[in-house]
């Protein structure tokens, strides 16, 4: 019996090394594929892939990661720039360890929160929870701080129960910030720096530009905006591809990561509430502030998903083929792309790539 026990630790041992040994991560510096070619991105492909980009979009910054390792790269990918609604995403991650540890609650309702705005809440609106926030499913549709959301598409205030209807609204992913760090007492950039930044050897943080804003006289919720590098992005990314595990720590709780991603809304519900998604180019449901790609044939992009924010920013992950893509549009160059854009750049990042 000793034996077998004994046969059976080896084994495992074995199969968790082997595993560790097959993943390939970034140290301080990320490792660059030597022949991307043999790895399935043929040199002609990533040469018109180049040209499309400088031709079609007005991206400043794009990696490719395959394997742990960048099989290819466009622009300034080290510059800091502001992410927008990117950090909604980086906050979902944020929230993990405290929901595991149970310091975040996230069947607690605004009222047992004590959340006001300068708007009062109705009655209805203050069942909304933490969950229904982070699912962009509140309810509430009073004005964030800041725009670019789609509140215009809102129901009437107080016309649907909290948790029934989809709404991406800033007031929402605004106060789940605030949420997060009244229930932790942590600033969301310190977490930033120490679950995120540290651990995974971001080579471009800057502690020092992270800054709030928003009009305060719309909402006393700030937006925590954020700025990132393009290849810092793709960390972020490679952290979501390996559930949340950096090289030998689990930095990310697994489980949180697959709830993240895990549907609370339909592509056909979204588009339903915001009809302007069905012009996107891809069908996209929701989860917990990360997008889904759904509602597609293509191998490549089954069960993908990704962060996106105004402008042109986009990290997406592609679980089926061991790939991450991060890009940036800066815009202090008073550059953009459309989501339509960015979509069509999800894609055709992995078209390119020979699976055999």
């Amino acid at each position: 019996m000793r034996k077998t026990i004994w046969i059976i630790c080896c084994l495992t041992y074995i199969l968790v090394s082997c595993e560790s040994k097959a993943q390939t991560y970034p140290d301080e510096t990320w490792s660059r594929a030597e022949n991307p070619e043999a790895m399935g991105w043929p040199d002609v492909e990533r040469s018109n892939f180049t040209r499309y980009i400088i031709d079609s979009t007005n991206i400043t910054g794009l990696v490719l990661v395959h394997k742990g390792e960048i099989v290819f790269e466009y622009g300034d990918i080290n510059e800091n720039s502001y992410i927008a609604s990117c950090r909604k995403s980086v906050l979902a991650l944020l929230y993990g360890k405290y929901v595991d540890n149970g310091t975040i609650d996230l069947d607690k309702t605004l009222e047992g929160l004590n959340i006001t705005d300068v708007t009062e809440l109705l009655p209805i609106e203050k069942k909304a929870t933490v969950k229904d926030l982070i699912s962009a499913r509140s309810g509430v549709y009073l004005r964030g701080s800041n725009g670019g959301d789609f509140r215009r598409f809102a129901p009437d205030r107080g016309s649907v129960e909290p948790g029934s209807h989809w709404l991406y609204n800033n007031w929402d992913f605004n106060v789940a910030g605030h949420i997060f760090e009244q229930e932790t007492k942590k600033n969301i950039y310190d977490e930033i720096e120490s679950q995120l930044a540290t651990p995974l050897q971001m080579q471009d943080w800057d502690r020092s530009l992270q800054e709030k804003s928003g009009n305060s006289d719309l909402s006393k919720f700030p937006a925590y905006h954020m700025w990132f590098s393009t290849r810092d992005m793709a960390r972020i990314g490679l952290l979501m591809l390996r559930n949340g595990k950096w090289k030998n720590t689990q930095v990310i709780p697994k489980d949180w990561v697959q709830e993240v991603i895990k549907q609370r809304t339909s592509y056909a519900e979204a588009q339903k509430s915001v009809p302007v998604l069905k012009e996107d180019g891809l069908d996209l449901g929701y989860g917990y502030m990360w997008w889904l790609i759904e509602n597609t044939n293509d191998p490549k992009l089954k069960n993908a998903y990704s962060a996106q924010g105004a402008m042109g920013q986009n990290i997406t992950v592609y679980p089926n083929i061991d790939v991450v893509l991060a890009f940036k549009t800066n815009s202090v160059y008073r550059r953009r792309n459309s989501i339509q854009t960015q979509m069509k750049l999800v894609r055709k990042a992995v078209e390119i790539f020979d699976a055999q």
